[in-house]
């Protein structure tokens, strides 16, 4: 028994070069999207721990015990929506998220013993210009939005 060398056919080279050439724009384009959904569940995660953190605030200041009733003052307002934003009751530092306004945080009384914390932030993926609008002028005819709504809301029970 002799050992045969394998020759491979001449129609056969660079085929699979051609293939892979073909392929690697589906694959980028796959990975690059799983990275845009790993940094949209990143930021949404950030904005439910900031509407937790802004809530567990305004629920341990809300009640008044002499109304025996929530009492949601300008100033307590303004303190959780800068909670919400900034992480501290006052506007400074920088937001947990790039973009978030107090604009963004509605706070408001659920019941008679309840407070509600919604922040609502427009997650823009890298792949479109600052505005979130994307174009592709031959493929689809004009430009489309690229913005995600994301919506964190809380309930606590004030103490």
């Amino acid at each position: 028994m002799g050992l045969h060398s394998f020759k491979r056919p001449q129609a056969q080279q660079g085929v699979a070069l051609v293939e892979f050439t073909l392929v690697l724009p589906l694959l980028l384009l796959l990975l690059l999207s799983l990275g845009e959904f790993g940094r949209m569940l990143y930021q949404y995660n950030v904005l439910l721990q900031a509407s937790r953190d802004a809530d567990r605030f305004v629920a341990s200041q809300a009640w008044d015990s002499t109304l025996g009733a929530i009492a949601l003052s300008n100033t307590l307002l303004t303190q959780t929506k800068n909670v919400a934003v900034y992480g501290v009751p006052s506007a400074t530092g920088s937001a947990v998220v790039s973009g978030l306004t107090t604009a963004n945080v509605a706070v408001a009384a659920v019941g008679t013993d309840h407070v509600r914390v919604t922040i609502t932030y427009s997650f823009c993926p890298v792949i479109g210009s600052g505005n979130c609008v994307g174009t592709f002028p031959g493929l689809i005819g004009g430009q489309f939005a690229l913005a995600i709504p994301l919506v964190a809301t809380t309930v606590m029970r004030v103490l």
